[in-house]
């Protein structure tokens, strides 16, 4: 009874949100494609539809989380209650921008007696005190699965935790012997073929799912210490691995496997950052190299890496946009702190600076100015015939990223989640323990649902990314997880009261941790208006 309740809530949403869609696809529409100019004139739309989809599909995905019934199938429908009631926000005064006709589902009794079995706080209570006893949700995972989970969580509680505090506070850099025992446990090669020295299967489900798993759990000990450290070897591997010639993954995979070679990614410009098909850095053929001169910023871990993935324009026509950009490797030794210079023996000069964060310490990131530097031919991935296609590599490269940032996302806010539920259980207020109030309760049933939510679809996504599709849930999963971190923590730092506020508490540091995953790795706008409504107008207007 309690899953199909849910599925009511869940069929409905899917019936506004399709409509939507399909009314904003009709009238978005020039020569039977998708006029972007068209869809920013109904910007504030076309966000809340992006943004409702995601969590319509993450509450598809908990509907077979649920068939295990008992806490999973509760689980399922207070999220969908969730879902639902930020739906029903972002509907609110605007029905006919979503085209919502009066005999839908969704106004009808079927769905308001289901809603209102979800949104009972009754079931919130009753999910929050069970889950405050034992903060481990039941998971999906396979035995073989279980056992990478097993083996990182305790490398975060007894290895990543014991260090985290200190990094965050003093903005250190992250413990080399930190890197070192990922590096033997296999963490940077975790998408890096067997042949080349990694651990990948070749694009195999269990691929996806063991960064995931990896990801999440790291994350949960520390966002800047360790969960953030395979993002940069993913991506630049995905790369080389998708586009380069053999003798550049023979050269630069095993390394990075073994991680005896960092990595870091160059390509947001101070004006450009999701906007790539903009950027102005230029590398310019001469002789054997490229002359690369301009600014990079945001390079996470752009001191300790010893290759940075760097997007350049090699074709200085401007109006060819992304079709004139290039990937190339750049080596460079190691730097510690936050500031560094480099001459390159080959000619030119890199300076860089950290730039000061509210939170995600320990990697920094850092502004980059290339100065005449010249970078070998040999270096542009791919080489020649890759030469200005840079731009399709490094976006196939990011999928990896934002599932991975939705892992991140799932792993703060577990740590936020455990942190509130243990001291609501510890704290007294007016007598009484802080987990007996029913408002504390409720906060924490609906964290466990969301995060429930998060983890199952990041799953999903994984394993449909090792089926060779899954870009469209790779975004999708980013775009809810993201967000979503950024209420867990606050109300868990909320439970916490003013030791809430004090770093003394590891929660102040989830909090500021989770504020930057809706802007890296995809701009949570730019991700809902240039790709996620993109994609869902472009195939409800081919599905006629």
């Amino acid at each position: 009874m309690t899953l199909d309740t849910a599925r009511t809530i869940v069929s409905a949403a899917r019936e506004v949100v399709d409509g939507a869609v399909a009314r904003l696809a009709a009238s978005a529409s020039k020569d039977g494609r998708i006029s972007i100019e068209l869809v920013d004139r109904e910007q504030q739309l076309a966000y809340d539809l992006a943004s409702a989809a995601s969590r319509v599909a993450a509450a598809e995905q908990m509907l077979d989380y649920g068939e295990k019934g008992g806490l999973q199938a509760r689980l399922t429908l207070a999220f969908a209650g969730e879902m639902a009631a930020d739906l029903a926000a972002r509907l609110a005064g605007r029905e006919d921008d979503w085209d919502l006709s009066a005999d839908a589902a969704w106004n009808g009794e079927g769905f308001a007696t289901a809603f209102r079995a979800a949104r009972d706080t009754a079931l919130l209570e009753e999910l929050g005190e069970e889950v405050s006893r034992t903060t481990e949700l039941p998971s999906a995972l396979n035995e073989e699965m279980s056992m990478v989970r097993g083996t990182f969580r305790d490398f975060a509680e007894t290895r990543v935790k014991a260090v985290a505090e200190h990094v965050h506070r003093n903005d250190a850099d992250i413990p080399d012997d930190i890197i070192t025992e990922l590096a033997e446990m296999g963490c940077f090669g975790l998408s890096i073929p067997e042949e080349h020295g990694g651990f990948a299967e070749g694009h195999s489900e269990n691929d996806f799912m063991s960064m995931v798993v990896v990801t999440e759990e790291l994350s949960r000990g520390s966002l800047g210490v360790a969960g953030s450290l395979i993002t940069r070897p993913e991506i630049l591997s995905k790369a080389l691995v998708g586009g380069g010639t053999e003798e550049q993954k023979e050269r630069w995979l095993p390394a990075i496997a073994a991680g005896e070679l960092m990595c870091g990614v160059a390509v947001t410009e101070p004006d450009y950052g999701s906007d790539v098909a903009g950027i102005k850095v230029q590398a310019i053929k001469d002789g054997d190299d490229y002359v690369v001169n301009g600014v990079k910023t945001w390079c996470t871990f752009g001191g300790k890496a010893n290759l940075l993935m760097l997007l350049a324009r090699t074709d200085p026509d401007r109006s060819k946009a992304h079709k004139g950009l290039s990937l190339f490797v750049v080596e460079k030794p190691s730097f510690p702190g936050h500031s560094w210079e480099y001459e390159s023996p080959l000619g030119g000069r890199m300076e860089a600076k950290a730039i000061p964060t509210l939170g995600y310490r320990g990697m920094h990131s850092f502004e980059i100015s290339f100065e005449d530097y010249r970078i070998p031919a040999a270096n542009v991935v791919g080489g020649e015939e890759k030469l200005g296609k840079g731009f399709y590599l490094q976006m196939d490269a990011f999928a990896n990223g934002r599932l991975q940032t939705a892992a991140r996302a799932t792993g703060v806010m577990q740590a936020a989640f455990e942190a509130a539920a243990t001291y609501a259980g510890e704290r007294h207020v007016f007598g009484v323990p802080l987990a007996s109030y029913g408002l504390t309760r409720t906060k924490l049933g609906r964290m466990a649902a969301i995060i429930a939510a998060s983890r199952t679809f990041s799953y999903r996504s994984a394993q449909l990314l090792g089926a060779g599709s899954g870009q469209m849930e790779a975004s999708m999963v980013k775009a809810f997880s993201c967000l979503a971190a950024e209420w867990v923590t606050r109300e868990a730092m909320q439970i916490h009261g003013g030791f809430g506020y004090a770093e003394e508490y590891a929660v102040s540091r989830y909090f500021v941790d989770a504020r930057v995953l809706s802007i890296f790795e995809g701009a949570d706008e730019v991700l809902a208006l240039r790709v996620i409504i993109r994609k869902l107008l472009q195939d409800a207007l081919d599905a006629g």
